[in-house]
């Protein structure tokens, strides 16, 4: 009976993914599609008569915008958990003055528009001397990323049991040894959902490396991509595997880590 009263439900969720999906089919669908099919009539749905030419120009033209992406976002990564372990750490456990009054900030500093962001940046970096650099647009995107890792490493380690903790200073361990051999293992469903949703974000930013654009080869995928549709608006089959490769990093992380994401994202949720 369950299963006949809920078979609809299944459907429509079926459905409802198939639509949501059908935009990364159609990108390596066209990904695949001769230019010539392209312009004669809409592709087909399926590249029957498909071409490799779209990647090969993905690695004579694209390759380095993807390394320069690689090294932004591993850079973003290592500067947020670097920030946000032990801001999140402190708030958690030492329990700071004015730690709600910063956490409330935390949340406040997510809700700014990136581009009036990234108008601030531009001009500190450009005092810095440190605009059109990879260093600057690291630290942009991190400000970004910190925030969100701060209050995911604050709720989970809210949940570290304190007697754990006293059991450490009482062998003899210090708080920052405690931090490190204790704190941070036990934390690693948070440290992979803040380490993931980092490299996402500096990964597919396009507001803050238009802005600080480090031009030439030093530009991101997403720059890349932008650029190259706009001088060559009719070659799509490149311009889409181009996306379809920049997305296989991303893809292929989400399936590695989701089960990390899915318990560090809800701790704090429920309490003992």
């Amino acid at each position: 009976m369950t299963a006949k009263r809920t078979w609809w439900k299944t459907l429509i969720g079926l459905i409802v993914t198939a639509v949501m999906l059908f935009p990364v089919y159609w990108m390596v669908n066209v990904s695949f599609t001769r230019p010539e099919n392209m312009r004669k009539q809409p592709p087909g749905l399926f590249p029957l008569d498909g071409t490799l030419d779209g990647y090969r120009a993905v690695l004579d033209q694209q390759l380095p915008y993807l390394a320069t992406s690689l090294v932004v976002g591993l850079g973003t990564v290592a500067l947020t958990l670097v920030i946000a372990a032990p801001a999140g750490y402190a708030l958690a456990k030492l329990q700071p003055k004015g730690g709600a009054a910063l956490s409330f900030l935390l949340l406040i500093a997510q809700m700014i528009p990136a581009i009036i962001m990234a108008m601030g940046y531009y001009a500190a970096l450009l005092n810095l001397g440190m605009l059109n650099t990879l260093p600057g647009l690291i630290v942009a995107d991190t400000t970004i990323a910190v925030p969100f890792g701060v209050l995911i490493y604050t709720a989970f380690m809210s949940g570290i049991p304190n007697e754990l903790l006293q059991a450490a200073i009482a062998d003899g361990a210090g708080r920052l040894r405690t931090f490190v051999s204790v704190v941070l293992p036990i934390s690693r469903n948070a440290t992979v959902t803040v380490a993931l949703f980092t490299f996402l974000w500096a990964w597919s930013d396009f507001i803050f490396a238009s802005t600080l654009d480090s031009g030439g080869a030093l530009r991101p995928i997403t720059l890349g991509i932008y650029h190259y549709i706009g001088n060559n608006n009719q070659e799509w089959n490149a311009v889409m595997a181009t996306a379809v490769v920049a997305s296989i990093p991303a893809t292929a992380l989400l399936i590695i880590a989701q089960r990390f994401v899915a318990a560090g994202v809800t701790a704090g949720a429920v309490k003992d």
